[in-house]
């Protein structure tokens, strides 16, 4: 026997136990198909994100611009109606100037402020310069054994008479049934 044969009758014989293999794990409920595959994690065209992106910018566009024509819109309302002129060029709007203190108001608060902390140290130089009390300390009180306290006698409490309430006795067999199906 070649080699060649003998490689062709063992591929064989695998076919044969592999195919035996499906069956019995077929009859089982188990399947022996190859390992599932990852998911294959989607990509997006170049042109596809493009789109996306612009229509974000468009969106954040017109934000922007809803938020800057509120205080328009109540300064023209508090402006004389203007003759119409040219209407104005669509250029991209600066971004919005953040809004901060005047250098005046800066130094006015500053000035408080200094005036405030001057007072406080005023004070404790007011304090440090005032001779304090020396305290004595106390010496710690000794414990003494627990005594018992005499306890108060009571004077016995007066009982009230109790009066008699006649009670009334109905003979038993001068009750009748009231039941009607007796």
């Amino acid at each position: 026997m070649s080699i060649a044969t003998l490689i062709s009758s063992i591929d064989a014989e695998i076919t044969k136990l592999q195919q035996a293999r499906t069956l019995l794990a077929g009859l089982q409920g188990l399947t022996t198909t190859a390992p599932a595959k990852k998911p294959v994690k989607r990509k997006m065209s170049a042109a596809a994100r493009k789109k996306i992106a612009a229509a974000q910018r468009k969106r954040w566009a017109a934000a922007k611009r809803a938020v800057k024509a509120a205080p328009v819109k109540a300064a023209k309302e508090a402006a004389p109606p203007e003759k119409k002129a040219a209407p104005p060029e669509k250029k991209a709007a600066p971004p919005a100037k953040k809004k901060g203190m005047s250098a005046a108001a800066r130094k006015r608060i500053a000035a408080a402020q200094k005036k405030r902390w001057a007072a406080v140290k005023a004070a404790k130089k007011a304090t440090k310069s005032a001779p304090a009390k020396k305290v004595a300390k106390k010496a710690p009180a000794k414990k003494v054994a627990p005594t018992k306290k005499a306890t108060p006698v009571k004077a016995p409490a007066v009982k009230a008479k109790k009066v008699a309430e006649p009670t009334v006795v109905t003979p038993v067999a001068a009750v009748e049934s009231t039941n009607p199906q007796e």
